[in-house]
Formats: structure tokens, sequence, C-alpha cells
């Protein structure tokens, strides 16, 4: 969401008892802190469910300038691939204390706290008295939340249990209830559940809308977890990631900057599409797969295929270090990239034709092929941008906040491309990682 918040003003309901529920999946940890949720009646009177500046969870009320809630956990939530559940659970007419107020995060009841002040017996909190509700920021903007969002449900009146909107399944993963058989309240609301629909699905018809940015269709969700980059391999100061960690950029020159993807290969056939920034007047953006024994070992002065075991392609090929000249390339072009590790050969193309007349689907003959890749390998897909951007395609449909034009066909069903998906390869996602 980055910049992005919804909001709506609430009605009046029970200020004692409530539950929220939502799925998120984070694309930037550490500082600043991020607002999941907040309400806000006055600059006196507020509560922000959020992720602390050192990662911690938090959640916060504050009733005419004295708090009345405050738990943060010790756990700290660093994971920019995995999706989050968290449940808020709040009956403050509960007699013991711990129980008035429950936190869940994938199904387990948090319980270490380093601040554990409970709500007083009976106490009235900031919630549902006609506040600002604000969802992926600050109510009046600010401290945004950084990643994804989806199935975001509130119920007022009724404190529920986290088995109520997800569940564990046979390979002991936490999963989501899609419809979830709980009584919403007169200010519940159900937003975000199929897609980037604020319109409420409880049927109380309590709508949000959308107050600042570009609320995105992104494909990644609880259920299907689309490949993104990740800030813990950000190689240097630079680069920034934003969209939900698709897109890759700096501003600084002198060296390159770099980060990997988070999920790795090493069976399979892989597609994405990268959108390229500035090329010319020596500002550069590189795309290409590393092996994961040399991520942790790169370092600003070199980039992605100037490795053992790495390939890049911006127009020019180079392959661990060796240069070949392949065809020219201008800002905005869309460069399409085949993973074969059945058959050990990546393919690169441009704008919807394979470069060279290669041919992803030829197998074994790896027709034209960009290059051979080393097998017995786990490869990642790595950025590299010099004072310049990039946007990836991984199968979100989007290259940074703007939607592709026209659908590719997709015989896997997984994702959505400008260009025809070769028969037989996928998005890099779990699904795809799967089939």
């Amino acid at each position: 969401m980055a910049s992005t918040y919804l909001t709506r003003t609430a009605g009046t309901g029970s200020r004692r008892k409530f539950t929220t529920s939502l799925w998120v999946k984070r694309s930037k940890v550490g500082s600043p802190k991020q607002d999941l949720i907040a309400y806000n009646k006055s600059p006196n009177y507020n509560i922000e469910i959020q992720f602390q500046a050192d990662d911690t969870f938090r959640f916060y009320s504050y009733n005419n300038s004295s708090t009345t809630v405050d738990l943060i956990t010790n756990r700290k939530f660093r994971d920019v691939n995995g999706w989050y559940h968290i449940v808020l659970a709040v009956d403050t007419e509960q007699a013991v204390e711990a129980n008035r107020f429950k936190i869940y995060i994938n199904g387990v009841q948090e319980t270490s706290f380093s601040t554990a002040d409970y709500p007083s017996l009976n106490e009235d909190l900031q919630i549902s008295h006609g506040e600002t509700i604000a969802i992926g920021a600050w109510a009046t903007s600010g401290d945004y939340f950084d990643g994804y969002m989806s199935y975001v449900i509130f119920i007022d009146g009724t404190q529920y249990a986290a088995s109520d909107f997800g569940e564990t399944d046979s390979n002991g993963v936490w999963t989501i209830k899609t419809s979830p058989s709980v009584t919403y309240g007169t200010n519940g609301f159900f937003i975000l559940k199929n897609g980037n629909s604020v319109t409420d699905q409880s049927g109380n018809g309590n709508n949000f809308t959308v107050a600042a940015g570009t609320l995105t269709d992104d494909k990644d969700s609880p259920s299907n977890v689309f490949n993104t980059y990740n800030q813990l391999t950000i190689i240097g100061a630079d680069p920034t990631l934003s969209n939900g960690g698709t897109t890759v950029s700096s501003t600084t020159g002198n060296h390159w900057r770099t980060t990997n993807s988070n999920i790795g290969m090493s069976s399979g056939k892989y597609y994405w599409e990268t959108k390229f920034g500035t090329i010319s007047g020596g500002n550069y953006c590189r795309n290409g797969v590393v092996s994961e024994n040399l991520i942790g070992t790169q370092t600003t002065s070199v980039f992605v295929g100037n490795y053992a075991y790495g390939i890049d392609w911006y127009g020019d090929k180079l392959v661990n270090s060796t240069l070949t000249a392949y065809t020219t390339v201008a800002t905005g072009d869309i460069f399409m990239f085949a993973l074969d590790l059945d058959n050990n050969f990546i393919y690169g193309g441009r704008n919807g034709t394979w470069i060279g007349s290669g041919d992803p689907t030829s197998g074994a003959s790896g027709t034209n092929a960009l290059s051979a890749v080393q097998s017995g390998q786990t490869y990642f897909v790595s950025a590299s941008v010099y004072q310049s951007s990039q946007d990836t395609n991984f199968g979100n449909g989007y290259f940074g906040t703007t939607a592709i034009s026209s659908a590719g066909t997709n015989a896997s069903n997984n994702g959505v491309f400008e260009y025809d998906v070769p028969t037989g390869y996928t998005a890099l996602c779990t699904k795809g990682l799967n089939e």
C-alpha cells in the first residue's frame, strides 16, 4: 500500500466487545512504524494497530490523554515473503484481565509482551462511536503500511477466536477461511475480500473509500503467495523497494544497488517480466538470476551477472562476468524472462518477441537460449539499479501501480502478464512451485 490508505466514519456500537481479523504481507521492515488500522476521534482519543520501528506488534488505545490499553509483543515480525493472519479479540467485561484482550498471529495467541497494560474491567475503548477509521495508515495519513492486505474484517459486539477466521491444514499450515461464519454487528465490515474492492461484504453497507494513493488488485494472496524482492538482501544503502516489493529504484549514483527475490527455484519452469526505467545517460537497470550460494557475498561494486552462476540481460548479455552485445534497448521496454530449470536454460525477450528467435518450449535442445544455467543450483531473481528504477511483474498484473495494457495467454492460470507465457511455464508463486 505504501502511500495508500482507506477510510470511513464509524457509527455507534459496542465499545467493550469487538474482533478484528486481517491478513497482511509486509514488504518493508524496520523504521518507521507502520499502522495497519487506526481509529481517531480527536488528538486525545485514538487507537493504533501497528508494526513498530523495531518490528514488534503493538495495540495502543489512548483516552482523554490517558493510556487505556498498551500491548507490545516481545516477538518481532520480519517475514517479507509469507502472510501474517492477525486477530484482535476484545471483551472488557471478562473478569480475568488477560481474557479481555487477546492477540493471535497465525492462529497462535501471543502471551509474551514487553508492555502488557490490559483494559480495565468494563472499559469503554475508543471504537464504534463516530471515530475516523483508517486502514493502511494513521487516521490523517502518515505511518503508512508498506505491503499487502486482504480479508479485513471488523466484528461489532462479539469476541471471536482466531479459529473462526482460519484453520490448520493437513500440512500444519495456518490457512484462511474465506467465508467465516460470524455475526458482524451494526458497525461490522468485511472488505478486500475479492481483489481491491472496498465495498463492505458483511451486508451492512459499511463501505470504505480510497483516501490517498492507488489501491491495486494484486494477485498475491494468503492462498497463493507471489514472489517479491527481499529488503533483507539489499546490498548497500539503496535500492529502495516499493509497490509491495516489486519496484526497485536508486537515486544515488557511484555504484550499483542490488536486491534478490524471496522465492528460490531449483526445478521447474518460470516466467516473469520487468519494465526498465531510464537506460541512457549512464543510468542502468539489470535483471536476471543469481545462485543461492552467492547471496550474502555480493558487494556494491558489482551487479547480477558479474558473478559465477550469475546471468543478466538489459540489452547486452552478461553471463558469469562475460559481456556479449545483444540488442539495443529503450526506456519503457518490457523484458521477458523464461527460466527452464528442468533443462537448465534461460531465455530473454523484449516487448513480446524472444531475442534471437529463442524458443523456451524447445526443452533439452535449448533453441537460441540466452544462456545455459548450472544444474544443481537454486536460483533467485536478482535486480540491479544504478541511479534508475525497474518494475517487475511476477504475475500480479502490474508494473508498479500501472496495470498491464492487455493480458497474454497463460495456461497455468497463475498470475497475469503482459505477454503470452510459454507453454509449460508458470509464475513464481507458491502454487507455481507445487505444479
